[in-house]
């Protein structure tokens, strides 16, 4: 497994319940600020076999990025169940809501 994958992995591991973070933020912090994408493919296929709390991660607006209704309600009902609330169908307010790890720049050594 690659670095930046186990770091991310780790990133979101940590994110508390009843809180979220960014894409761009866990890549940031994991070592590749420009790696969002790469965090999008990680939890499509890693969140079970890691137990990752996927549904604690989203976009850079505060949004639910799934477009299909069945994915968007799962992650809105997990987020709910930690009691997130939503500022309309998908979503919240970050400055609420969003986890800082209290010294992301020192989370992993380079």
């Amino acid at each position: 497994m690659e670095r930046f994958t186990e770091r991310a992995i780790e990133v979101i591991k940590q994110i508390p319940s009843g809180k979220v973070m960014t894409y761009g933020q866990v890549a940031r912090i994991a070592g590749s600020p420009r790696g969002a994408r790469q965090v999008v493919r990680i939890l499509h296929s890693m969140s079970r076999a890691h137990a990752l709390p996927w549904h604690r991660v989203l976009n850079t607006k505060g949004e639910i990025a799934f477009r299909e209704d069945e994915p968007l309600m799962i992650q809105k009902m997990e987020l709910e169940a930690e009691g997130i609330k939503f500022m309309n169908e998908r979503m919240i307010d970050l400055s609420v809501y969003q986890h800082h790890p209290l010294s992301e720049s020192c989370l992993f050594e380079k």
